[in-house]
């Protein structure tokens, strides 16, 4: 048995999602057309279809799939929690067996897969980029396991047992941006991410892109906290925040963004919350959030998993087309019909290519060099 014993330091394709959990459909029985005086005779064949369907439930192989969370925990009320949605889900549609390991520090991610592989699972996720060295080495080093992660992807040479998974974040945080450049009362709003890596720049470049494209004249104070789990630094840097007269704050964290939640409460400010809808933490607070639907893709890869149709050596990027980013379905509890509106005609035009959301800071500064003030 092979195993992880070293690792460096942590550092398009698309296809149709599911809106989540779905009704298995039950096997219908066959049927007979013609009656028998015989009773004995159907019971001998009554006992022979039992019998048939016991042999084929033998001969069907257990599927067992895993996940290691990253740092922020399974009950993060973000994408670490979203993605164990999309196991439940998965487990309640094909029967698999589902489980999954929390990591509290990065040191944990070696152990954990280790873990995971020594428990003979057909297939290891990860979750979130901080992860992605670990798996890296992880399919290298165990060819015979397949693996997944969410938010990395895009290796020179990603090992044919690899699957990554990536989202178009920054059409989100466009589409979340507009909504805060129209709504701001102040004309300043905040972006506060947790930490600074390439899935949270594409956040932010694309909410500072939606701002200017809702109002040029809006400032964004960018402020990131190096850290996903400090919920107390989460409140203490958004009410620094609120102080400067910012008024709506993107909290772009995991777990952090509870504090940052709860901050806004206290100062009846706007937070934008992120990954799963999160109106339900602060309903006169929290003014929408912006969906990356992991528990989705997790979904549709577990089910080709099942199928045997899972196709590892590439990644996969997933945008508003297959319902995987876009503003909560709650927003309108909070956000104007009108504004809305020109969110969803926004949201046809990043589709069709009219607009084009930055996911860097180089395509950024092209974006708002284009944007008149």
């Amino acid at each position: 048995m092979k195993r992880l014993f070293s690792i460096s330091l942590v550092v398009v394709l698309c296809f149709s999602l599911f809106a989540g959990c779905t009704n298995k459909t039950p096997t219908s029985q066959p049927t007979s057309d013609s009656s028998s005086d015989s009773s004995s005779d159907s019971a001998t064949s009554e006992e022979k279809e039992v019998k048939e369907e016991k042999e084929i439930k033998d001969e069907k192989k257990e599927v067992k799939v895993s996940l290691v969370t990253d740092v922020s925990g399974i009950n993060d009320q973000s994408f670490n929690q979203s993605s164990w949605e999309g196991m439940k889900c998965s487990e309640k549609d094909y029967d698999i067996k589902i489980s999954y390991k929390e990591s509290t520090q990065n040191a944990d991610y070696i152990p954990n897969l280790n873990a995971m592989y020594d428990e003979k699972n057909d297939l290891i996720w990860g979750v979130g980029y901080m992860m992605s060295d670990a798996i890296l080495e992880a399919a290298n080093t165990n060819p015979d396991q397949k693996f997944a992660i969410v938010d990395a992807g895009n290796w020179e040479n990603t090992p044919s047992n690899l699957l990554g998974v990536t989202f178009k974040t920054e059409d989100a945080g466009f589409l979340v941006g507009y909504i805060a450049g129209k709504m701001t009362k102040t004309n300043k709003v905040g972006f506060l991410g947790g930490m600074s890596i390439p899935p949270l720049w594409q956040f932010e470049c694309g909410y500072r892109a939606g701002v200017a494209y809702a109002n040029p004249e809006v400032e964004v104070v960018i402020q990131y906290a190096e850290s996903f789990t400090d919920v107390a630094k989460g409140k203490s840097v958004a009410d620094g925040m609120f102080v400067q007269d910012v008024d709506i704050i993107f909290a772009c964290a995991g777990g952090l963004g509870d504090g940052v939640i709860e901050a806004a409460k206290e100062s009846d400010k706007w937070v934008i919350g992120v990954d799963r809808d999160q109106n339900y933490m602060a309903p006169d607070n929290v003014l929408t959030s912006a969906m990356k639907r992991v528990d989705n893709a997790i979904y549709v890869v577990n089910k080709d998993l099942v199928d045997g149709k899972f196709e590892g050596g590439k990644t996969v990027v997933y945008g508003i087309k297959e319902n995987a980013v876009g503003i909560a379905p709650t927003s309108s509890k909070n956000v104007p019909k009108d504004i809305l509106d020109a969110e969803a005609e926004i949201e046809t035009k990043l589709v069709n290519g009219e607009i084009s959301a930055p996911g860097n800071y180089k395509e950024l500064d092209t974006f708002l060099s284009s944007i008149k003030k």
